[in-house]
C-alpha cells in the first residue's frame, strides 16, 4: 500500500546498548516469544564468540520493543508459514528475523571492536503530507466585552470545601487543538503560599478534570470547565482553579491565554 504514501516504514532503526554484562537490543516492532528467544540467543552466542574475555555465560541480553518507530510483528520462519496473527503481521516476509539477527551481529562486531558504524539513510519526513478527516479550527471568539480566560461560572464567593467535595469553574476558552499543551496543562489547581500561587495538581492527576465544549455547533464561542475532586491528601489552605489555553484568530494567528477562579478554602 503506497497511496498516498507508504503505509509501512521501509527504513527501520536498530540500536544496541551495553551496561556491563547487560546488552539491550532496541527494536522497532513486536517480536514473538520464539523470535525474541532466537534473537537474544544469537546475539549472546555471537558476542561470546567474538570476545570470551569480555563476555561470559553471565551475559544477559534483553529486547526493548517498540523503539523509535513501529513495524508491527516479527515472527519466526515457521510462524510466518502458518500465517496466524503474528505471522500475518510480519510485514517484510519470512526472513525478517534473520535480517534482524544479521544487523545486530554487525552492531555486536562494532561494539566489541570499538567501531563507529554509518547511521544509514534517514526515513522520509511525512509530517507535511498527513491527511486528516478532522475539520480544522476556523476561529475562536468570545462575547462582546469578554476576554479569553475570563470566568463564565465562578466558584461561590468566600466558599469553604472539605476533602471529598468537588470544586468547579468554567472559563471562556478556545479550541484545545490550537495548542495541545504537551509541555504544560489545560487545568491546574494552585495553592497560596505566602504571597505566591503555587501549582499543586494539574490535569495529569486523577482528581482534576478538564472538560471543553462548544455549545453552539456553528458558534466560534467555547468554554472549558475545570473540576477538582479534593483528595483526602490535600493540605488545608487557600486554593484556586486555573485554566490555560490558546485561541485562533480569523487570520490564523494563535494566542495563548490563562484565567483563574476566585480563591476558596479547603479545611
Amino acid at each position: 500500500m503506497k497511496t498516498p504514501y507508504d503505509w509501512a516504514p521501509s527504513i527501520l532503526p536498530v540500536q544496541m546498548f551495553r551496561i556491563g554484562q547487560l546488552i539491550i537490543l532496541s527494536v522497532p516492532g513486536e517480536f514473538t516469544t520464539m523470535a525474541g528467544r532466537r534473537l537474544r540467543d544469537a546475539v549472546k552466542s555471537f558476542l561470546i564468540s567474538l570476545d570470551s574475555k569480555q563476555f561470559g555465560n553471565n551475559l544477559h541480553v534483553v529486547i526493548a520493543g517498540l523503539t523509535n518507530t513501529y513495524s508491527q510483528y516479527i515472527a519466526t520462519f515457521e510462524e510466518y508459514e502458518v500465517q496466524r496473527y503474528e505471522g500475518a503481521s510480519t510485514l517484510y516476509g519470512p526472513h525478517t528475523l534473520t535480517a534482524y539477527i544479521q544487523e545486530f551481529k554487525k552492531l555486536a562486531t562494532a561494539l566489541v571492536n570499538g567501531q563507529t558504524l554509518p547511521s544509514g539513510p534517514l526515513p522520509p519526513d511525512l509530517l507535511d503530507n498527513q491527511i486528516s478527516l478532522l475539520s480544522p479550527v476556523v476561529v475562536d471568539s468570545t462575547p462582546i466585552g469578554v476576554s479569553f480566560g475570563d470566568v463564565k461560572a465562578d466558584v461561590p464567593p468566600k466558599s469553604t470545601f472539605v476533602r471529598g467535595q468537588q470544586v468547579n469553574a468554567t472559563f471562556w476558552s478556545g479550541c484545545p487543538r490550537n495548542d495541545l499543551m504537551t509541555e504544560g496543562s489545560f487545568a491546574v489547581v494552585e495553592t497560596l503560599r505566602g504571597e505566591k500561587w503555587v501549582p499543586v495538581y494539574d490535569d495529569d492527576d486523577f482528581s482534576v478534570k478538564f472538560k471543553w465544549s462548544r455549545p453552539g455547533k456553528l458558534s466560534p464561542e467555547s468554554q472549558a470547565t475545570v473540576e477538582w475532586r479534593i483528595p483526602e491528601s490535600a493540605v488545608a489552605g487557600v486554593y484556586r482553579l486555573r485554566h490555560y489555553g490558546a485561541s485562533k484568530s480569523l487570520v490564523g494567528s494563535i494566542t495563548s491565554f490563562s484565567g483563574s477562579s476566585s480563591a476558596f478554602v479547603v479545611v
